[in-house]
């Protein structure tokens, strides 16, 4: 029996001495073995499985070492770490340059126990000095797009790659379907900057930035800026920056260069663990800036960023972002940017933005959904105080200057008011939009009171529509929906507005003659347009144009400061500059191709009734008025001659006729108009907010539909005809 266990004990002793001789023989093997003789057979395999030429040109080496994460027996069992280098990866036939990327090396480690449960665990990759060529031609072939082999089936390995981290490098970008072309160089800092002071140092220059480029109302508002933390902040706790990197080239054309930080590490499995990124990047003379991290980056999944932006006009971002923006005055915005990253359609969101553009406020949210048949923005954006003018570039409407400094090459005419500058409709079709609007103050000096602002914004397919677009104006209100079809060539469009209870003491505030009046504008608007601009726009519409004011006061200081060139010389020429108090002032117009033509317009005043007649032509700009006064007494001798308007809306010309077209006793054969436009214009008289006061366009008009019915049936009279006279 002990013979038994001697020999029991003599075996087992001999099995584990030549398990530990072959233990020893595999390490001695492993440890001795010349792993270059390997090369050829991985350069093989790694080039069919990416379809490009691979190749390791340096040493190929294995050392091993404990994994220290480990716990327990698996401790001790060694890992190899590989070394590879002098690496390349070659580019396509069709490439400029001949490599895709080299590597002065590659060095990683691999789980051995790992591998007998097919799965490569690699916990991290370093590498060394890469130098990377990204090419794009203009027929859409990149050269970061491999043919990999098609798979016959689902592979029984499984990969899990842990972090990649890299040390200084150099990546050169050509891509011609975008027209971006940039040198990047990544070098070590030399020492690592903490998250938390370059958010703070970026938050400090990008507002800086923002002060050049909108002005002192652009510092004023930063300085007054909450700073709380973003939730990129929160979760960038405890990282910091160890490498710089600088670009220059252009983009789009135009020339852009930048600089920024970035993190060492990428970490592709940990996806709540950040990777803290910083950017000022100047493409012209926009400038954009950011600070925040990058997580998840195996699936470029989320993007967590406070986002600056800074410019001379909104619109110089669309080629820069995609995002189909108006044409603005400078402006400056700061936000907290969040994206959720696909290839299918990504998802943008800038949270809580605040800025300027010119010199109105500007804050609320947006989000832009990208994939489908076109990437839609939506949200909503408010103004407490929204400058009147820095509307004008939307229309095309501000100074030369401005518009040379926003970038538009289209010149206004010297002999033209309208603004030629055609609208970007080709943007309209790039995009889809839902944003809601709303301005609780609008400041246009004292000449013009608009009150407050709120539109929808709706652009589907080139068809943009602001339904409802709405303005407090003047203690009153102005109702108005408005569509532009972009998809159609030329651009065809139609608008209805409502005006109702215009108070004039506050259309007209710094005007002392105008605080004693009582009286109230109303007008309807009913056109369609064709073009693609105002002046073309207006130079093709069709519909009517109806307004009436009663009870009000008229002088040439007041037309002046109202900005009405045509209105203030024909006041002047008829009562000199003295306020004239008008009991109503009634207008019903007709446009047909731009051609619009009085059938209607009148003034009622406590001397005299002014008529009228005649055209203005939209398309040209010229005007062909004359201007026929009827006295109700002989207190105004001088207002015995017509006038006749003529030249154009820029430049009128504005005369007396050489005698009185129409003797006294006519005139009120000249105010017998047809019932129907005055009927319309009754219509708008709308009920004063105290009922027992009287209206005294109602009564004038009433009076007037009297020689109308009194001459039905009649011929009409003529209209005197115009024509540059000299006077008597």
């Amino acid at each position: 029996m002990s013979r038994a266990r001697r020999w029991i004990k003599r075996l087992l002793v001999s099995v584990v001495a030549l398990l530990l001789a072959l233990l020893l023989t595999v390490v001695l093997v492993v440890e001795l073995f010349d792993w270059n003789r390997l090369k050829p057979y991985i350069d093989d395999k790694v080039s069919q499985a990416i379809g490009r030429a691979f190749s390791i040109d340096g040493d190929l080496s294995v050392d091993w070492q404990r994994e220290p994460a480990e716990g327990g027996w698996h401790a001790w069992i060694p890992w190899p770490e590989f070394t590879a280098r002098d690496i390349s990866i070659a580019n396509p036939a069709w490439a400029k340059e001949p490599q895709f990327a080299h590597l002065d090396g590659v060095r990683f480690r691999l789980s051995p126990l790992a591998l007998l449960a097919h799965r490569v665990d690699v916990p991290t990759v370093q590498l060394m000095q890469p130098r990377v060529d990204l090419q794009r031609n203009a027929q859409g072939q990149a050269t970061w797009d491999f043919n990999l082999p098609a798979s016959s089936g689902p592979s029984t390995w499984q990969l899990q790659l842990g972090e990649i981290g890299f040390d200084r490098g150099q990546i050169a970008v050509d891509d011609a379907a975008s027209r971006i072309k940039l040198q990047i160089g990544v070098e070590p800092l030399q020492q690592a900057i903490p998250y938390d002071q370059i958010v703070a140092q970026e938050s400090a220059d990008a507002r800086a930035q923002a002060g050049k480029t909108a002005g002192g109302a652009a510092r004023a508002e930063a300085a007054n800026k909450d700073e709380t933390a973003t939730v990129g902040d929160a979760n960038a706790h405890g990282t910091s920056y160890q490498f710089a990197w600088k670009a220059n080239g252009s983009y789009q054309g135009v020339p852009a260069d930048g600089s920024g930080k970035i993190g060492a590490v990428l970490a592709l499995q940990e996806s709540q663990r950040p990777f803290p990124l910083q950017a000022r990047v100047h493409i012209g003379d926009s400038h954009i800036a950011l600070v925040g991290t990058l997580t998840d980056p195996l699936h470029l999944a989320a993007l967590d960023l406070r986002l600056w932006f800074a410019g001379s006009s909104m619109a110089k971002l669309y080629p820069i972002i995609g995002v189909t923006l108006p044409d603005t005055p400078p402006y400056a915005t700061e936000g907290h940017l969040k994206a959720e990253l696909q290839r299918n359609g990504s998802h943008f969101s800038y949270q809580h933005f605040r800025g300027r553009v010119g010199g109105s406020d500007l804050g609320g949210d947006l989000d832009y959904q990208g994939g489908g048949a076109r990437p839609k923005l939506s949200g909503a954006v408010s103004s407490h105080l929204l400058q009147f003018s820095d509307l004008a570039p939307l229309i095309g409407a501000d100074s030369s200057a401005e518009k040379q400094q926003r970038g538009d090459a289209t010149p206004q005419p010297t002999d033209k008011l309208l603004p030629v500058e055609p609208f970007r409709t080709d943007r309209w079709r790039a995009m889809d939009a839902d944003v809601k609007f709303s301005a609780a103050r609008i400041a246009h000096g004292d000449s013009l009171p608009i009150e407050s602002l709120d539109t929808h914004l709706i652009l589907d397919n080139g068809l943009l529509r602001l339904e409802p677009l709405n303005f407090g104006l003047a203690g009153g209100r102005v109702t108005s929906d408005l569509r532009l079809d972009g998809g159609k060539t030329p651009m065809q469009g139609a608008v209805k507005l409502s005006a109702r209870h215009l108070k004039l003491k506050q259309l007209f505030p710094q005007l002392a003659s105008m605080q004693t009046s009582l009286g109230e504008i109303n007008g309807d608007a009913s056109l369609t347009l064709r073009g693609n601009s105002v002046a073309a726009l207006l130079g093709n519409a069709n519909g009517e144009l109806k307004l009436l004011m009663n009870d009000g006061a008229i002088s040439k200081t007041l037309l002046e400061t109202a900005g009405l060139n045509v209105g203030n010389i024909v006041i002047g020429k008829l009562f000199g500059d003295k306020t004239v108090k008008i009991n109503c002032a009634a207008s019903d117009l007709v446009a047909s191709n731009g051609l619009f033509d009085a059938r209607l317009f009148v003034f009622d005043t406590a001397d005299a009734v002014i008529n009228v007649t005649g055209t203005a032509n939209m398309a040209s700009e010229k005007l062909d008025l004359n201007v026929v006064p009827h006295t109700k007494g002989l207190r105004i001798f001088s207002l015995r001659s017509p006038l006749y308007v003529q030249g154009t809306l820029k430049h009128p010309n504005v005369g007396v006729h050489a005698g009185p077209l129409l003797v006294r006793a006519g005139g009120a054969v000249a105010l017998g108009v047809v019932a129907a436009p005055v009927a319309a214009l009754l219509a708008l008289v709308s009920p004063s907010h105290d009922e027992g006061d009287a209206n005294t366009c109602r009564m004038v008009l009433q009076q007037m539909q009297t020689p109308a019915k009194a001459n039905a049936g009649k011929t009409k009279t003529a209209p005197a005809t115009s024509g540059k006279q000299h006077a008597r």
